[in-house]
């Protein structure tokens, strides 16, 4: 059997003003009570080492490159990998970076117990918009700062188990999980930062966003029959507030442990992976049962096109 401790490290709001080394050290705290757990395989949320910058607009975007990473790990970040290599614990966050060409990406990494990168996931599904726009209650301009990811969804085999990563809005979209189900991922972790009110609804507050957070979880664990890790960043964030609701859930898409809170928070699940052989063998058992003759249009067309009439 293969049975090990999983946690998610849900984050409070992260200023303007705090500095990669101080929110480090809160990530280091809260690794270091997983440990205590018997934790050997920790999830961070979506952009944990900075405030959510693309809530401001600015017209030169050079002038956020400040908040990317240039190389990872990096001196800021050198501390988190050493701390995991010494608890033998393997882990996930997510951060922007900036590669050599120029390119931003929205951006998280798998990380062995021995403080190798494994996988690396670029944000896919981009939400928002690239250009200021005042009807908004808040903007949130990832299409201006971000590139979309040109990763595809892969899997990677660490610690004996197949695990594969999203990035927020991607946990929305069933491809997303349906593509690492066909590679046979046992365990999905997806970083978050989402706003607790619609900017454009103002019917859409914090109760449905955390249920929609929620049911996008569970459906896309329980249909492609692998547990999840959900994890945010959330709380008061300069002066703007982020839903927290992180969550493990198993391959039966029922949530195993879920935070009470929106700050710096550890919640832990035991996951046997060998429980999602069976889902994956019945009634998800893609070789068998899908018909990828009628799927087409998922792969060749975007927008929507009504039939004629």
């Amino acid at each position: 059997m293969r049975k090990m401790m999983i946690a998610a490290a849900q984050i409070g709001g992260i200023q303007k003003a705090e500095s990669r080394e101080a929110v480090v050290a809160r990530m280091i705290a809260l690794m270091d009570a997983a440990h205590a757990q018997g934790v050997k395989f920790l999830a961070y949320p979506e952009m944990t080492l900075t405030t959510f910058f693309p809530r401001f607009y600015v017209e030169d975007r050079a002038e956020f490159d400040h908040w990317f990473e240039t190389e990872m790990p990096n001196a800021a970040v050198q501390p988190l990998f050493d701390r995991a290599r010494d608890h033998g614990m393997g882990f996930t966050f997510g951060y922007c970076e900036l590669t050599p060409e120029g390119q931003h990406f929205n951006t998280s990494v798998i990380v062995s117990p021995e403080g190798e990168i494994v996988l690396t996931y670029r944000k896919t599904h981009l939400p928002g918009h690239a250009e200021y726009e005042p009807e908004r209650t808040h903007q949130h301009l990832e299409k201006r700062y971000f590139l979309p990811g040109d990763t595809g969804f892969n899997v990677a085999r660490s610690q004996d188990v197949l695990m594969g990563m999203a990035i927020c809005n991607d946990r929305r979209w069933p491809e997303s999980w349906r593509v690492m189900g066909l590679q046979g991922v046992e365990l999905v972790s997806i970083g978050y930062n989402t706003p607790s009110q619609n900017n454009l609804s103002k019917t859409e507050g914090l109760e449905k966003r955390l249920y929609h957070h929620e049911l996008s979880v569970c459906a896309g664990a329980y249909q492609n029959s692998t547990y999840a890790i959900a994890v945010a960043k959330c709380g008061m964030e300069d002066g703007n507030h982020m839903i927290g609701g992180s969550i493990i859930v198993d391959p039966d898409g029922f949530v195993l442990a879920r935070a009470t809170g929106e700050g710096d928070e550890l919640i832990v699940a035991e996951a046997d992976f060998d429980k999602c052989a069976f889902g994956k063998s019945t009634v998800f058992n893609f070789a068998a049962h899908r018909r990828i003759e009628h799927y087409g249009l998922i792969a060749s067309q975007t927008g929507v096109k009504e039939p004629q009439q």
